[in-house]
């Protein structure tokens, strides 16, 4: 299946908290949107796998998503070497995507940066005919994407692209309060993590306002490129 955009997370749930807003404007514009998640999350202070594959499957509900992957890389320790690259580079080349969204270039957990760096080259790579990779016994075709952009997470950075998720955000908060064993749950007898309090949640409503203030517009999100933007049609922008 070729997808129009394909949204990378180092964890299941780096979606859902900066970039879900903007798959599901995508998805209510008749656009094929998936998600590769490259690990479990299984070394969140809060939870286990098993429950955070469940919160997974009912963030999909909420996000209105059907393809959805994991890649299961070793949460913390993944790296950027051959193995893992051509991992991401099988299934750039299944999903065909004109856009990949990654995580943030840099940011407060190490994985982002690191899965940011590792898409990156992975996207470059996937268009090369001599690499060469084959999923369930068929070879694949090369495929580059054309455009790859980073969502912003903890660390603010100025964005380079804005996306107005104004008619998405009850949604999205949603899609984040599914998963419940990460985030505040006053009923939860988990450890606090920086990510558990109450404030939190409002961090990432006040981030979205602020990204939104920049356009004109309610709640957005913001995302960053390694390389010029461009448009056959500067109306079309806001």
């Amino acid at each position: 299946m070729k997808l129009d955009i394909l949204a990378f997370a180092a964890h299941p749930d780096d979606i859902e908290l900066s970039a879900s807003g903007t798959v599901m404007a995508h998805l209510a514009l008749g656009k094929k949107v998936g998600i590769i998640d490259l690990t479990k999350g299984e070394l969140g202070s809060r939870g286990s796998v098993e429950i955070r594959m469940k919160e997974v499957e009912a963030s999909n509900k909420i996000l209105g998503i059907t393809v959805r992957e994991n890649l299961e890389f070793r949460d913390g320790f993944f790296v950027k070497d051959e193995t893992h690259l051509l991992k991401v580079i099988q299934m750039i080349r299944k999903y065909q995507p004109d856009i990949v969204l990654a995580n943030a270039v840099s940011d407060r957990h190490i994985d982002h940066g690191r899965a940011a760096d590792l898409l990156h080259d992975a996207c470059f790579l996937s268009g090369l005919r001599k690499i060469e990779t084959s999923l369930q016994g068929k070879k694949q075709k090369e495929w580059r994407p054309k455009s790859v952009y980073h969502y912003i997470q903890d660390n603010f950075v100025e964005p380079d692209i804005i996306v107005d998720i104004t008619p998405f955000f009850e949604r999205k908060m949603k899609s984040i309060k599914a998963f419940s064993s990460q985030f505040f749950d006053p009923k939860s007898n988990e450890p606090s993590t920086p990510i558990s309090s109450k404030e939190f949640l409002d961090v990432i409503e006040y981030r979205n306002l602020q990204m939104g203030r920049y356009i004109g517009v309610q709640y957005a999100e913001g995302f960053t490129v390694k390389r010029p933007v461009g448009t056959k049609d500067l109306t079309t922008l806001i």
